[in-house]
């Protein structure tokens, strides 16, 4: 029996099926090579740090007085940080003491106006460069970043000498996942920080990274996750949240998402307040609504200061 040659039409729709299989497999290999990618390579993605030295010199810093302070939090690694006082003469000055957990990039010397800010509302404040930021050793993740915030707290309590009704958690971007990790932590065990305040920051790190990369899978992907929206149920301190409505990095829905999970006021009495800034990004706040947030800030220092009197 002969066996006929196959049509022309049929070798085509041969090589057509080929090469769309080709081109599936190749589709799907690039995908799952980013994916890969995206999995081992995330802290680098997430974590930017300026390294070195950073010298008060070079910080042009005139809040108040400014000394380095020192924190070893394991073996051969230890943070590098600052101790802000505001001058002697500042009417404003009281037993106040506000902790600031950065964003992702450059390091302690790109918060010298948040610093100044604080000072000028007579509060210390008290900022360490987070692992490998700065002159600070070892390298960051967020099991090593919520481990050390437990040490800063420490520190500021032994050797700075502050209570906690006295001490105000800060938290800036990626620092606000920080912050609030730390908070929920804090209130788990009967002690809560005088208040929370965030800046700019996400119900998630997964919710963040979803809004840039909204094809990846990054829920399954990503292991650094600071869930704050979990977290922030639990949070009875005073809250005050920042966030500027042309934020494009940590978009404000989101932002709004983890004011809404919170208690509507804390153990205090005093309810929790939310910030909009219609004109400020995410870089660019203390530029564009410095006296917003200063004065949001000042209200939020003074109804604690208030109702930390009452209670006594």
């Amino acid at each position: 029996m002969n066996m006929r040659s196959p049509q022309p039409s049929t070798k085509k729709k041969m090589t057509l099926k080929r090469q769309l299989r080709r081109i599936f497999v190749m589709v799907i290999g690039s995908f799952l090579g980013v994916c890969v990618m995206l999995a081992l390579l995330q802290r680098q993605l997430i974590y930017v740090p300026r390294k070195g030295p950073v010298s008060i010199e070079e910080s042009g810093f005139n809040g108040g007085q400014l000394r380095e302070v020192f924190l070893p939090v394991a073996k051969g690694v230890e943070l590098h940080g600052w101790h802000c006082q505001p001058n002697a003469g500042n009417e404003r000055i009281s037993p106040r003491l506000a902790i600031i957990f950065p964003g992702n990039a450059g390091n302690r010397l790109n918060r010298v106006g948040i610093l100044n800010q604080l000072n000028k509302l007579g509060c210390d404040a008290l900022i360490f460069d987070y692992r490998g930021y700065g002159g600070s050793g070892g390298k960051p993740s967020e099991a090593a970043i919520t481990e050390d915030s437990l040490k800063v707290w420490e520190f500021a309590k032994s050797e700075l000498g502050f209570t906690n009704d006295q001490i105000i958690i800060c938290g800036q971007s990626l620092g606000g996942g920080v912050a609030t990790c730390l908070a929920w932590e804090l209130c788990e065990q009967g002690e809560p920080p005088a208040g929370l305040l965030l800046r700019a920051t996400f119900t998630s790190l997964v919710d963040a990274a979803q809004v840039h990369y909204p094809w990846l899978p990054v829920n399954a992907l990503m292991y650094e996750r600071y869930p704050s929206e979990d977290r922030i149920p639990e949070i009875i301190c005073p809250l005050l949240v920042i966030h500027g409505k042309q934020d494009t990095i940590v978009p404000f829905e989101l932002g709004e998402r983890l004011f809404r999970a919170a208690p509507e006021q804390s153990y205090s009495g005093l309810k929790k307040r939310f910030l909009e800034l219609p004109q400020a990004g995410h870089n660019n706040i203390m530029y564009v609504a410095a006296d917003d947030v200063h004065q949001a800030t000042d209200e939020f220092l003074i109804a604690i200061e208030r109702a930390v009197k009452k209670e006594e």
